[in-house]
C-alpha cells in the first residue's frame, strides 16, 4: 500500500490558505467598522447636571406600603430653561408608584439654565421607612 499522501494539488492548498487569510481580514475589518460610532451616535459635550433647588417627597400609597411593595421608579424629565419640570415620562418601575412619582416630580424646581435639558431621575420607595 502506498504512503498516505495528500491527494490535493499544491495550488489548491495555497488557494485554501489564501481564502482563510482573506476571510480573517474581512471579519476583522467588519468588526472594526461595526465598533465605530456613527455620526448621530456620538456623545455631545458634557452638560453639567441641573441643580435641584426644591424637592417634594412623593406620598407613599398606603396599600403598597402595607404590603411592603417598594422599589425604584426611573423617570426622564424635561426641565425648562427657567427650571420648571415641563414633561415627565416613565422609563421603568411599578406602574402605581410611577404614577405617584410622575405627579410629584412635576412639582420640583431646578436652578435656571441657558436652555431646556433632559434629566433622568430615580425616585426610591422604601416600605420600611
Amino acid at each position: 500500500m502506498p504512503n498516505s499522501v495528500s491527494t490535493r494539488p499544491p495550488w489548491r492548498e495555497h488557494a485554501l490558505r489564501a481564502a482563510r487569510i482573506l476571510t480573517l481580514i474581512w471579519v476583522s475589518l467588519f468588526a472594526l467598522l461595526a465598533a465605530r460610532p456613527v455620526h448621530g451616535q456620538t456623545k455631545p459635550d458634557k452638560v453639567p447636571p441641573r441643580k435641584l433647588i426644591h424637592k417634594v417627597d412623593p406620598p407613599y400609597p398606603w396599600d403598597l406600603k402595607r404590603a411592603y411593595i417598594g422599589g425604584t421608579v426611573r423617570l426622564d424629565i424635561l426641565v425648562t430653561a427657567r427650571g420648571n419640570v415641563e414633561s415627565v415620562s416613565v422609563v421603568g418601575g411599578n406602574p402605581i408608584l410611577a404614577d405617584v412619582a410622575a405627579r410629584t416630580v412635576k412639582k420640583w424646581q431646578y436652578a435656571p439654565a441657558d436652555a431646556a435639558t433632559k434629566v433622568r431621575v430615580n425616585v426610591e420607595f422604601d416600605p420600611r421607612q
